[in-house]
């Protein structure tokens, strides 16, 4: 009997509880609506340096100016000159001892031939005026190779000269003497340099 009065009262009185624990949790999580007003519109931002178009007014044409006649050119300078004048030096051809001979095509031999001379230089200083004539006469060998060396003066008119003729003939350049289709030294050949100045 008692347990049957203790579960008429116990229910209820639970069923009110949980009631009661349902009502506050719904006003503790209740969210009330709030009005924000009417909606706008958004407000568009923009991060830039903005470059207004203008129009360039002031702006002035220049014009080159036109000449009626063209400058005159600058005056030529005339510049003297001190060197000087040489006349050529004048190198006579080198006589041989022997008989020169070309050579055919039955007989292949012949003598030692020039290719290649060049005048002194330099011997200017040995002059003492205009109008003076000297001469060195040398005498050299040709090597086998076309090459002048063992060069000597054998008669000078101005011992000043003699190294300008030397120097001079060891830069020739010959094409060796042939004997029987072989090159040979080709020994004792002369010839005379011709020294003067133009007045």
């Amino acid at each position: 009997m008692g347990a049957l009065i203790r579960v008429l009262v116990g229910v209820p009185a639970a069923f009110i509880v949980v009631i009661a624990l349902f009502l506050l949790m719904y006003g503790l999580i209740k969210v009330d609506v709030i009005d924000l007003g009417e909606d706008k519109e958004p407000v568009s931002i923009t991060i830039g340096r903005q470059i207004d178009d203008t129009e360039v007014t002031n702006q002035k044409k220049f014009e080159r100016p036109q000449l009626d006649q063209p400058p005159p050119p600058p005056p030529a300078i005339q510049r003297e000159s001190f060197a000087p004048t040489v006349e050529g030096v004048q190198a006579a051809a080198p006589s041989f001892d022997a008989d020169v001979e070309i050579g055919t095509a039955f007989n292949p031999d012949r003598d030692a031939q020039p290719l290649v001379r060049v005048d002194p230089s330099g011997w200017e200083r040995c002059i003492d005026r205009a109008g003076t004539q000297d001469s060195v006469r040398i005498q050299f060998d040709v090597t086998p190779q076309g090459q002048v060396t063992n060069v000597d003066v054998i008669d000078s008119t101005d011992s000043c000269l003699n190294r300008y003729a030397i120097r001079a003939a060891e830069r020739w350049k010959y094409q060796p003497k042939i004997v029987e289709g072989e090159p040979q030294w080709r020994r004792g050949t002369q010839t005379t340099f011709r020294f003067s100045l133009s007045e």
